[in-house]
């Protein structure tokens, strides 16, 4: 296993396949993509691939892909495949705006992807395209609809609750949950290098969001070892359930499973940590996959017990289409 100097166990690797979107949402790339990530050099498949078999030979069982937005890799099916052909895997998880799942989800599916977390800031098509910048609003409950018709049955909705914005929504998503089987997380917006201003004028504390489930009968469920960051809450007749991930949440740095590596093959120790540690050079040949393990667990070393968030600090992590949260 894979354990860091405070006892941690780390089975979950976010793997970013490239750090560009096609969506402009107000918290992450309001003005597009950053020139300089346009022609950077992304991991190939077979570097992938030698990547996750080196880290599924040290414990980590879920994969989840992510980006940027993942789907706007041409060979995505391909590298769901080589992932899938490895045995240790259990798990492979998508992340993405889904416009493109409608197209996509079928493939997906064959090619071992097993859940998918979609991006839905609100349900309201004018409201959606105030925060994305993108008119799809009905391209993404299509491409929903057809991941649940191709038998992906692990299927979440990640909204970003944003003050003034969509907060008057979260009912709405609530109710979602209630009557379809669906997860709902509501993620606390987080601070980076280009969302300063941003930041300080639309974040809201979930707290009140908790108190609101506790109000209507839904439960905290025990933490699955391998899960993610969110508290998941749970309520008998609900077909769906609901997770709140709150990074300035006194605990929630306490079960960090997970593992980050980016496109270009940096190994990210957090999400709001400074610097990267450059894996690529140990990823050339499957020679290398003792030696890249060795330097994985030496790594693993320098991982902080948590975030700095609360003393103002948050790293070097420019946006969120760098790393996918």
């Amino acid at each position: 296993m894979l354990i860091d100097s405070y006892q941690r166990r780390f089975s979950y690797l976010r793997l970013s396949l490239l750090p560009v979107c096609n969506f402009r949402c107000l918290y992450c790339l309001p003005n597009g993509n950053p020139k300089e990530v346009l022609h950077k050099k992304h991991l190939t498949r077979d570097e992938i691939r030698r990547l996750v078999a080196a880290l599924t030979g040290m414990g980590i069982k879920k994969i989840r892909l992510t980006g940027g937005e993942p789907t706007l890799r041409p060979d995505l099916l391909e590298i769901a495949h080589a992932i899938s052909e490895i045995s240790e895997v259990e798990k492979i998880a998508l992340t993405t705006n889904g416009y493109k799942l409608a197209e996509l989800a079928g493939g997906l599916k064959l090619n071992g992807v097993n859940a998918i977390n979609i991006s839905v800031d609100s349900l309201k098509p004018e409201r959606f395209f105030e925060i994305t910048g993108q008119n799809l609003y009905f391209d993404v409950l299509k491409g929903i609809e057809a991941s649940r018709r191709a038998g992906i049955e692990a299927i979440k909705i990640n909204a970003v609750v944003l003050n003034g914005v969509n907060d008057c929504e979260i009912e709405d998503f609530i109710h979602w949950a209630e009557r379809e089987s669906l997860n709902i997380r509501f993620i606390e917006l987080m601070p980076t290098a280009d969302n300063g201003d941003f930041f300080k004028s639309r974040h809201l504390s979930l707290v009140f969001i908790e108190t609101l489930l506790e109000e209507r009968g839904w439960s905290l469920e025990k933490r699955e070892e391998s899960a993610g960051p969110a508290d998941v809450w749970s309520r008998p007749g609900s077909m769906g359930k609901i997770g709140l991930i709150r990074p300035y949440s006194s605990n929630f740095c306490n079960t960090c499973n997970r593992l980050r590596v980016t496109s270009e093959g940096d190994l990210q120790l957090c999400l709001f940590g400074k610097g990267n540690i450059p894996l690529r050079p140990l990823l050339q040949d499957d020679a290398q996959k003792d030696e890249l393990e060795h330097f994985v667990r030496s790594a693993l070393g320098q991982k902080n017990f948590s975030h700095f968030l609360h003393e103002g600090d948050y790293g070097s992590t420019r946006n969120f289409a760098t790393m996918g949260g």
